[in-house]
């Protein structure tokens, strides 16, 4: 168990990435506050991490709502004295080609990929601030690296990630921790949103190497458990067969 419990407040929990940095970071004797759409996934979560001797609880949240991601980290607050580690991990990828000219899919990554780390950030921010410290850790991609054919909006929206990470961490005098998790392809529900038969078939290409969710989580947990002179500011993990 970890002699320096903290309160983690986890988007994107339901499943894939959350799913498994929930049951870690728990398992590490953490508290975790879980949010999501889909609140009887949540529920069942906390269940199992009460039932394994963990402390967790839940709350529904749309990350594309600003008021609603505020109220969140307020509840995670009221729940547990204070908010110490912010993953903002909600994520979406509906792939396409630009031609496709998919415009509303094009929003949605936009609205949950970058307004929702940023309704994240500044829910959390002024609470980090008020109790002398704490830490963010954005999940971003492989994709915010390199872009490929039907990933291009998806890739701007994780090299977004990455820059708003960049520019909290320089701003943060060193009393805000900043680290951006990169994962290449992991076992996730991501790829289940592609309607595009071109990106559906590379995306099956491409899954054929993946990564646990639970290895991520791994990374995840690592960032959150050093001291707190110490900052790690970028993760980049992949399949180790992996092309790219």
């Amino acid at each position: 168990m970890n002699g320096n419990p903290r309160t983690v407040v986890i988007t994107g929990a339901s499943s894939g990435i959350g799913e498994a940095t929930a049951r870690r970071l728990a398992a590490d004797g953490h508290r975790v506050f879980l949010g999501a759409r889909r609140t009887d996934r949540l529920a069942a979560l906390t269940d199992q991490l009460v039932a394994a001797g963990g402390t967790a609880a839940y709350r529904r949240v749309d990350v594309t709502d600003a008021d609603g991601v505020r109220a969140f980290v307020d509840a995670a607050r009221a729940a547990f004295g204070r908010v110490d580690v912010m993953v903002n991990n909600a994520g979406v990828m509906p792939l396409s080609p630009l031609a496709a000219l998919r415009v509303d899919d094009w929003d949605r990554m936009l609205d949950v990929n970058v307004r929702g780390v940023l309704h994240g950030i500044a829910a959390a921010l002024p609470v980090m601030r008020a109790q002398g410290g704490g830490h963010f850790v954005n999940i971003a991609s492989v994709g915010a690296y390199e872009v490929s054919p039907t990933a291009a909006v998806y890739c701007a929206t994780k090299f977004a990630v990455r820059a708003l990470s960049e520019g909290l961490r320089q701003e943060s005098g060193g009393d805000i921790r900043v680290t951006v998790v990169s994962p290449g392809v992991t076992e996730s529900e991501l790829a289940d949103s592609l309607t595009d038969p071109r990106a559906r078939q590379a995306m099956e290409m491409y899954r054929s190497v993946a990564l646990p969710a639970a290895a991520v989580a791994d990374a995840v947990a690592y960032a959150v458990a050093q001291p707190p002179e110490v900052e790690v500011n970028e993760i980049v993990v992949r399949p180790a067969a992996a092309p790219q």
